[in-house]
């Protein structure tokens, strides 16, 4: 906003945003975004972007947040209030400007400034020009879904991605390539594969041509490459619920608190005291960091499945870093995940809009902290990276050695489990060991006789018992994927206290810890290592099989289904409502838009097919990653076909829609997605 607001005394500004219906009486909805506040100035420059999403009712999503039919679709308006915030004192409204839809053009971005207005309360108004103006850039896309049949071999195309040898050739990577805004291509593309469970191989696959151009492990995965953007959409999109049930409460309580964090010694107010503001922001960071590194009972598979292959990947590239493989899924889970979310909560559906000031800096140095704790105790620093003082200072108080085996514990968890069948090749990761008693699995009598002291061992792949510490050779393995369920047994069934149950597909395994505190980590760390497993258990029982009966409800078949249900929950399936032809929809129009582009990738895998010398100066085929100019031509050529055979369905039904004859008539029906 260029031009001062005409009141004089407005220093604290911010537009709400709302997408609502002109016309519809029977429409009471409306889809509203705020802006960020801007202190001190009557001539804010708020450079931000929403995104409203205008769908079907009977169409892609049951839990989009403004659904409307298409002949209401020119009714919609954007609707843009100016307000001045009162702190103490009630919002002030400063002026509204409102932009029809049907006067925006379908993949047109509109700059334009606009006079603001005053509020529309049907009095003739006056004197609109003293209001101010503001600058605004609205981008419309509009799509025209056809019937499913239509996009079959677009689909089947882009699916067969992470197949294809090199990646560089595939489809979907082409289109990341040749999109002038990769963000563009990332979404539909990520959507599109998740539904088919596609997006892990091809997210790997393009992973590991970004570690082919890294140097340093310190800079692993901190580029804006298609991989680092995919993933990143990724877990925005499966790790919503996630981030809900593991940072909600306390950022609700955090910005609900009117406590000061401020500790910066320039920014404190009058009356503040440092110390107690360090108190303060202490007692957050520690209530998120460790809600933080005992969630990943919680964490997604599809998140897991891709941490696990970055760590394999970061520890194959740099072999001699013993850092690097919890470094490489850090600069996802606490750098683009944990810490985004905790400053901006709203884009993550965790807050309504943007907090105010004070809690926006409460959240920022929060931020700063876990993003630092988790690189920090990724790589066992002995610095921390703040370039602030007072930050440093602050900082000190987390530099102990249980933050840093808290954080590795917490991305073991998260990426040590092969939820896929395993190749064999990569190394198991050591998760945990100690002394406890088993339960002979022969068929002697009850008696003490029966437990015997065995060294236990855990790793990513295996749960097996010794003799002793350090013995090779292990006296009883269960692979890690054949565990059920791992529950408490009760202590009646053999008169001892702090026992367990391993159940998988033998016979259960009884166990008993030293004491209570170890019981429940072993019981912890078994149900998170096998939380991905098929077929687990949804109940158990609680006793033991023992003389023909379960003790716990006397069935005497050892088969009966469990009586009690399992306590260790089991990560649901991340249920995306996801209209596939939708999406495939987007990709075709984002190739028909960047054909150019295209057609000079085309031309470039020509000339370096044919021209075998040295590349003595930059070219139009230098921005491209082309590695087989063969079987990238071939990918481009494919592309076009597609593209083409989609065009005419599409001509027919724009000619269609610009006819006179009312849409929807005989003359002119809906040749559109049928529902």
């Amino acid at each position: 906003m260029d031009k001062a607001v005409t009141l004089m005394q407005q220093f604290l500004l911010w537009a709400l945003l709302v997408l609502q219906g002109k016309t519809l009486p029977h429409w009471n909805r409306n889809d509203q975004k705020k802006t960020k506040v801007k202190k001190k100035t009557s001539n804010p420059q708020f450079n931000e972007i929403f995104y409203f999403e205008v769908t079907r009712s009977s169409s892609y999503t049951r839990k989009s947040q403004f659904q409307v039919e298409e002949e209401d679709i020119e009714k919609l308006e954007i609707r843009i209030d100016l307000w001045n915030n009162g702190n103490l004192v009630q919002d002030v409204f400063l002026g509204e400007i409102k932009v029809p839809v049907n006067v925006l053009r379908n993949d047109a971005s509109h700059q334009a400034w606009y006079l603001l207005q005053p509020r529309d309360n049907g009095n003739k108004s006056s004197k609109t020009d003293d209001l101010g103006s503001l600058r605004l850039n609205i981008c419309y896309t509009e799509d025209y879904v056809l019937p499913s049949e239509y996009y079959g071999p677009l689909k089947t195309l882009l699916l067969k991605s992470p197949d294809v040898q090199p990646i560089s050739a595939s489809a979907a990577y082409i289109l990341g390539e040749i999109c002038r805004d990769k963000n563009d291509a990332v979404l539909p593309l990520v959507r599109l594969l998740l539904h088919h469970d596609k997006l892990v191989p091809f997210a790997t696959a393009v992973a590991e041509l970004d570690l082919k151009d890294t140097q340093d492990a310190n800079t692993i995965f901190r580029g804006n490459s298609l991989a680092t953007r995919c993933l990143d959409e990724m877990m925005k999109i499966v790790g919503r619920h996630y981030l809900k049930v593991t940072l909600k409460p306390i950022l609700d309580e955090i910005c609900e608190s009117s406590k000061s964090c401020e500790i910066d010694p320039i920014k404190l107010k009058e009356g503040d005291n440092v110390e107690n503001n360090k108190e303060n922001l202490r007692y957050y960071v520690d209530k998120l960091f460790s809600t933080i590194v005992k969630s990943s009972m919680s964490c997604p598979t599809v998140m897991c499945d891709i941490f696990y292959s970055l760590r394999q990947m970061a520890t194959q590239r740099f072999p001699n870093d013993p850092h690097v493989q919890y470094s490489a899924v850090s600069s996802f889970v606490f750098l683009r995940f944990f810490a985004v979310a905790v400053v901006s909560p709203h884009t993550f559906h965790l807050r309504p809009h943007h907090p105010d000031p004070q809690t926006i800096r409460t959240l920022t140095l929060i931020s700063k902290t876990i993003q630092t704790l988790g690189s920090w105790g990724s790589l066992s620093k002995s610095k921390s990276s703040f370039k602030e003082t007072f930050m440093c200072e602050f900082f000190k108080m987390f530099q102990e050695e249980g933050y840093i085996m808290a954080v590795k514990k917490f991305l073991d968890e998260i990426s040590s489990t092969e939820t896929k069948v395993s190749s064999g090749t990569s190394e198991p990761v050591h998760l945990k060991e100690g002394e406890m008693y088993k339960r002979a699995q022969g068929r002697t009598r009850i008696g003490k006789k029966n437990f015997k002291k065995r060294w236990f061992c855990l790793t990513s792949r295996e749960l097996t018992y010794h003799r002793q510490p350090g013995s090779k050779d292990a006296i009883y393995t269960i692979p890690v994927k054949n565990i059920l369920a791992v529950e408490k047994l009760e202590e009646s069934s053999f008169n001892k206290k702090n026992m367990f149950q391993v159940i998988h597909t033998e016979k259960p395994l009884y166990v008993q810890a030293n004491n209570c505190v170890e019981a429940n980590e072993w019981i912890d760390v078994l149900c998170r290592v096998s939380r991905c497993n098929q077929n687990r258990l949804s109940s158990y029982h609680p006793s033991a099989y023992l003389n023909g009966n379960w003790l716990c409800c006397l069935e005497t078949s050892e088969n009966a289904l469990g009586c009690k249900p399992c306590t260790a929950g089991v990560p649901a399936d991340i249920q995306i409502d996801i209209d596939e032809d939708r999406e495939t929809e987007r990709i075709y129009s984002l190739f028909t838009l960047s054909l150019l582009k295209l057609q000079k990738m085309e031309e470039a895998c020509g000339t370096i097919a044919v021209y075998q010398g040295p590349q003595k100066e930059p070219d139009d085929y230098s921005n491209f990653v082309i590695e087989d100019s063969v079987t990238t031509f071939k990918t481009i050529q494919q592309i076009k076909s597609v593209v083409e055979k989609l065009d005419e369905p599409h001509e027919k039904y724009r000619k269609k829609r610009s006819s006179s004859a009312k849409y929807g008539s005989k003359e002119n029906p809906i040749i559109g997605k049928t529902f």
